[in-house]
């Protein structure tokens, strides 16, 4: 009986690990917005690190949260290092390009809960008095990721930050004033 049990258990294990193995490991997740306000506008929001908190969807998820800013104020090689509680965990945002009203990609690198090193861009698209805002994360997942994914649906977690997120920049590019 006990030999049975172990070889269903053993069998059962085999076939997740064998499910894990096959699923993708590369993955991407794509949002975007459009908002009243030339591109100007909207790319000053994510160019500087330090108008972030202002529409970032984890920027409240730990008020005491520890921020540091490194290098340039904006643009090519500023970084943003973070510190907080197990919803925001650590890591730190690398400016690696910065093209004025037209993208900007980071580096993004995760250190607790989980280490990670994913690529972050915004690309920013007149539209008659609007602008189109898409904010994308890709990278690649290890098994571990794989086997979390098969039970966590990470487009419709992350991306609904990113929906939360342009939101609220949207909110805080269209206030009176601002634009």
């Amino acid at each position: 009986m006990f030999k049975k049990v172990f070889i269903v258990l053993a069998a059962l294990i085999l076939i997740f690990v064998v499910i894990v193995a096959l699923q993708p490991s590369d993955f991407k997740i794509v949002r975007s917005a459009k908002v009243t306000a030339p591109a100007p506008a909207v790319f000053a929001q994510v160019n500087d690190f330090h108008n972030w908190e202002a529409w970032s969807p984890w920027a409240k998820l730990d008020p005491a949260s520890k921020a540091i800013f490194e290098g340039p104020s904006a643009g090519t090689g500023a970084i943003f290092k973070w510190s907080g509680n197990d919803k925001v965990g650590q890591g730190q945002m690398t400016i690696t390009e910065s093209h004025p009203n037209d993208l900007v990609r980071i580096n993004l690198e995760f250190i607790k809960p989980f280490a990670a090193t994913n690529t972050t861009e915004f690309t920013f698209k007149p539209d008659g008095d609007q602008t189109v805002v898409t904010w994308s994360m890709s990278g690649r997942n290890g098994f571990m990721a794989k086997a979390i994914c098969l039970f966590m649906n990470m487009d419709k977690t992350v991306g609904g930050d990113f929906d939360k997120g342009l939101s609220q920049m949207k909110s805080v590019v269209e206030a009176p004033g601002t634009k």
